[in-house]
Formats: C-alpha cells, structure tokens, sequence
C-alpha cells in the first residue's frame, strides 16, 4: 500500500445522501464498507468528520446567533455524525474509538495524542470530534492538525467532486481537472481546495492533500494503492 497511515476528511454534507439534512442510513453503510476495504489491507485510519449536515456555525451567525455559540453547537454536530460513522463501522466488525476534542466522558474519549496514536498501531479506526474544541475553526483545519499530530502521511478529502478543477465543475463544464498540483500554484490561482488556515498549516508541514469522490466505490481503495485518483497538492 502506498499509504501507512491516512487522516480521511469527510463532510458532513455528504452524510445527508438525498435527503435535505441528518444522516442518511445507506450512505454510511457505503462509506463504512469503503473504510472496511483499506482496513483490511492494513491501511491506520483516522477520521474527521464535519457537522453540516446537522449544523453550521457560520450559517447561525449570518441568522444573529452569537458565532461563537454557532460554532460549539457545530461541534456536537460533529460529535453526533462521530458516533453515527462509529456505529456503521462497528457494524461491519471493525474496531473503532472515538476521541472529542470537548470532554464528553459518558460517549468519548478525550483526545489525548499518545493514545490516539497507540489505538492506530493497535488497527483501531480513530475518529476525531469537535473540531480543534476551539470556536472559529473549521473541520478542515482540525483534520489537519489531527493529521500532523498523529504523523499522518497524506489527507484525504472525500468530497462530491472528483478532483480540483479550474473552476467549479457543476458550474462551469469548461472546467479542466488537475491531477497533480503544487501548494504554491493552488494559491496563485485562487483555488479552494480547504480554508486558508488548514491549507497553511498542511502546506508548512509538508503534508500531501489528496481531493477525490468518496461517492465512487473503490476510489480510496486505489488512493491508498497508488493510482491516480482525484488531484493530489503536494510540494
């Protein structure tokens, strides 16, 4: 396998499937079942997982909510879809810990970096909650320093689209795909692959950034192969 250990970044959005919030069954059998393949090829997974599908902190402060309360209750959305992915993949027989960046004994560990490495050596999936525990961070920036702490080798980003495009391609069908990209062009181009924060700090530590459709079945099984798969940001 390519890849030793990953920090795989899903949306919260794409828990919602067809529907317009919450979580959608099917789709988190599909994504445990795609987690379950590269599981059994070795592959340490850790996890972070957005909130969107429940609630945004951002959109609650354009409707007059205090940002900062916004952005707590985003993180116990994340919290919840945590233990929604966490129940899925058990389901499928695979060991898992769930480690939240709020103290929330009675359903998590708290995030304690040493241990979350030790259950990655042991093949446990680790997934992280409530973002970095600090409003004004996205779930991005929390995946990357997830990643950069447990000496992740690449993140994933499992989105809807298959890649980074010139422009957005359920927009503009003129949009070419990237394969490879550098950090330094993503910026001179104005591209947005992760807010600016978590594309910084994966960019200082070296950390490749893999962007792909989590929706096609096999995709992060040939990521973690080698293929080429979605656009990898690299150096």
């Amino acid at each position: 396998m390519k890849y030793k250990r990953i920090l795989l970044k899903l949306s919260g959005e794409a828990l919602m499937g067809e529907r317009q919030y919450g979580i959608d069954p099917k789709i988190l059998s599909e994504y445990a079942d795609e987690i379950k393949q590269i599981h059994d090829k070795g592959v340490e997974i850790a996890i972070v997982i957005g909130g969107g599908n429940i609630f945004r902190g951002v959109a609650g402060a354009s409707n007059g909510m205090d940002r900062v309360q916004g952005d707590y209750m985003g993180m116990l959305a994340t919290v919840i879809n945590g233990m929604a992915l966490q129940g899925a993949l058990e389901d499928k027989g695979i060991l898992t810990r769930l480690q939240t960046a709020l103290k929330i004994e009675a359903i998590a560990e708290p995030y304690i970096k040493r241990r979350a490495v030790r259950h990655l050596e042991k093949g446990r999936v680790v997934i992280f909650g409530a973002g970095t525990g600090n409003p004004y961070f996205t779930t991005d920036t929390a995946a990357v320093l997830r990643g950069v702490e447990v000496h992740a080798d690449v993140i994933l980003k499992g989105t809807r689209v298959d890649g980074i495009y010139t422009s957005d391609p359920e927009k503009d069908t003129s949009a070419t795909k990237f394969d490879y990209i550098s950090f330094e062009d993503v910026l001179k181009k104005g591209l947005n692959v992760m807010d600016t924060t978590a594309f910084t700090l994966s960019q200082e530590n070296k950390l490749p950034i893999v962007v792909f459709d989590m929706n096609k079945k096999g995709n992060l099984l040939k990521i973690c192969e080698g293929e080429n798969v979605g656009t990898v940001v690299n150096i």
